[in-house]
C-alpha cells in the first residue's frame, strides 16, 4: 500500500531558509496530504496510534512543460492534479481505515488489490467530477432558466447562477460539517494549515511551535472556490455577449455548450487571483480579497489537538525529505 522504495525518496534540495518554497496540502481520513514541488506524503494515523505514511515523488506537469507553466494555464493543470492526488490520498486513507477494521486473517492478493485499488481511483475520480458539475455546474443554469425571465441576459442571468452556487456550496458545506466523521476531517485541515503557517514562517516544525499559528490560511482550497464562483460570473458573462452578438439569442443548451468547455479557464485566473492575494495579503485590498474565503475556514477548519498536528509534520516533513519515510511503514 505504500509506495516508497529505498531509491525513490527525493531530497528536496530546491528547500533552503533563505528560497521561499510553496507547500501545500489537504485533509484526509484521520490524516493529511501534503505536497512539496518534488513528492506528495501522505500521513495517516491508525486506530493503534501508529502514523504510516504513503509517499511518491511528483513533479508538476508546470514544471515539466514550459507552456503549461504558464499563468491561467497553469492554474487549470494545477487544479487537476490536485483533484487527482487528493482523491488518490483519500483512497490511501480509506484503505487504511479499513484495514484497521478488516480481521488480521483477511489478507487479500496485493496485485489484486492493487488493481481494485486503481480501479476504484478512476471510478471515484470520474463519479466525483460528473456529481459536482451536477450539483454545481448544471443545476444552477437550470434553475435561473425556468425560473427566472432573464435568460436573454448576460450579467444578470450569470450574477444570480452564481449566487445560487454560492449558496449550494455553503450550505454543502454546513450540512457536511454536521458530521462527526468530517468534523474530524476538518480538524486535519486546520492541522495542515497551522503546519504550512509554520514552515512559511521558517519556525522549527514541532507541534508545540505549529499549535500557535492560525487555522486560516489565504491559498486554501475553500477559498478557490469562492474565487471561481466570482471569476465565473464575469467570464460566463462575457462569453455570453460575445455569442448573442454572434448569433442573436442564448438559451440553457447553448450555455451549457459553452459554459463548460470554459471551467478550466475559470480555474486558471481563479488560481492566479488567489496566488496573487495570497503575496499581498498585508495590503489592505489584498485583506479584502482574502477575507470571504477566510470566513468560509470556519466552517472548514477546526481546532485541532497536538497529535493531529504531529499527523500533518509528519506528511510535511516526508513531502520536503526531512524526515525518513521508512520509520513510517505500514506494520502488518
Amino acid at each position: 500500500m505504500s509506495c516508497y522504495t529505498e531509491e525513490n525518496i527525493v531530497k528536496d534540495t530546491s528547500y533552503s531558509p533563505d528560497k521561499p518554497m510553496q507547500v501545500g496540502g489537504q485533509a484526509v481520513i484521520e490524516g493529511v496530504m501534503m505536497r512539496a514541488p518534488n513528492s506528495v506524503a501522505t500521513a495517516v494515523r491508525r486506530s493503534n496510534g501508529d502514523i504510516v505514511v504513503q509517499y511518491e515523488p511528483f513533479k508538476s506537469l508546470t514544471e515539466k512543460n514550459k507552456i503549461l507553466g504558464k499563468p491561467i494555464i497553469r492554474g487549470g493543470i494545477m487544479l487537476i492534479e490536485m483533484l487527482y492526488l487528493g482523491i488518490k490520498s483519500l483512497n490511501f486513507s480509506a484503505e487504511i481505515a479499513m484495514k484497521d477494521e478488516e480481521p488480521k486473517s483477511k489478507k487479500p492478493s496485493t496485485k489484486k488489490k492493487k488493481n481494485q485499488n486503481q480501479f476504484a481511483l478512476i471510478l471515484t475520480l470520474i463519479l466525483g467530477l460528473l456529481i459536482g458539475i451536477a450539483i454545481f455546474f448544471m443545476l444552477p443554469l437550470f434553475l435561473v432558466t425556468e425560473f427566472f425571465s432573464i435568460e436573454q441576459t448576460t450579467f444578470t442571468f450569470n450574477l444570480i447562477t452564481g449566487a445560487i452556487r454560492a449558496i449550494l456550496l455553503l450550505l454543502y458545506l454546513a450540512i457536511i460539517s454536521l458530521m462527526k466523521d468530517i468534523k474530524q476531517v476538518f480538524r486535519y485541515h486546520g492541522a495542515e494549515h497551522k503546519s504550512v503557517f509554520a514552515f512559511e514562517q521558517k519556525a522549527p516544525l514541532t507541534p508545540e511551535n505549529a499549535k500557535q499559528f492560525s487555522r486560516f490560511h489565504p491559498r486554501c482550497g475553500t477559498s478557490f472556490l469562492l474565487i471561481v464562483i466570482l471569476v465565473a460570473i464575469v467570464s460566463f458573462s462575457v462569453l455570453d455577449i460575445l455569442i448573442l452578438e454572434l448569433i442573436g439569442f442564448i438559451n440553457l443548451t447553448i450555455r451549457l455548450c459553452t459554459h463548460l468547455p470554459l471551467i478550466p479557464f475559470v480555474g486558471g485566473i481563479a488560481y492566479e487571483v488567489i496566488k496573487f492575494s495570497a503575496k499581498h495579503s498585508s495590503s489592505w485590498w489584498g485583506k479584502v480579497a482574502i477575507a470571504p474565503g477566510l470566513w468560509l475556514q470556519k466552517i472548514t477548519t477546526k481546532e485541532p489537538d497536538m497529535k493531529q498536528i504531529e499527523v500533518a509534520l509528519v506528511a510535511l516533513k516526508c513531502a520536503l525529505g526531512q524526515d525518513n519515510v521508512k520509520n513510517y511503514a505500514i506494520k502488518e
